[in-house]
């Protein structure tokens, strides 16, 4: 969303990555501004999808850009309004997923019912509105919360590399041939 808000261009954000000129953005708009349909409403899992989403956010990004007369690249007056109700699903679609998942390894006896944890890490829990919106769904559910400092949450596949590098150094398993491994998408 970052990238086709063209966010690079914003005086307030040329400098920074597109999750954090996102938040950035979003502290001052209005969530408001458009009501997008959080994913996966109908679905009873606990999985995570943003696919239509971003659909929905490029098709109102689009007809803004319309209404405004400008060419897809140059910035909306309105992109706070954008960042923050982008910002507000995102958040919405997590915690309520979030919240199955809990429901379900409460259930199924995964977690233990007393003194479970949520563990929230990546590059979306730097978000602070998300790791807000996190830290009251696990207060309300009797979990604890623990979440690296926002330094610390890196994308997912710099720690997968860097734990991989620590495992390199200690020899711990490493492998050394590839034979008779397969490699399958998904």
């Amino acid at each position: 969303v970052a990238r086709r808000l063209s966010l690079r261009k914003h005086p307030e954000c040329h400098s920074m990555a597109g999750g954090k000129a996102m938040e950035h953005l979003a502290r001052t708009g209005d969530q408001h501004w458009h009501s997008f349909r959080v994913p996966l409403q109908h679905h009873r899992s606990c999985a995570f999808s943003f696919s239509g989403l971003q659909n929905l956010v490029n098709n109102a990004i689009t007809q803004q850009e319309k209404e405004e007369g400008i060419e897809e690249g140059e910035l909306l007056s309105c992109v706070k309004d954008v960042a923050a109700a982008v910002q507000h699903a995102v958040a919405v679609h997590i915690i309520q997923r979030t919240y199955r998942a809990m429901l379900f390894c409460r259930k199924n006896s995964i977690i233990p019912s007393t003194n479970a944890t949520l563990v929230a890490s990546g590059g979306v829990a730097s978000n602070q509105y998300i790791r807000k919106g996190l830290q009251a769904l696990a207060d309300v559910n009797g979990f604890a919360f623990l979440c690296p400092p926002p330094r610390l949450c890196t994308d997912n596949g710099v720690m997968i590399a860097w734990n991989g590098i620590e495992r390199l150094r200690a020899g711990l398993g490493v492998l050394h041939s590839t034979e008779g491994v397969r490699y399958e998408p998904k």
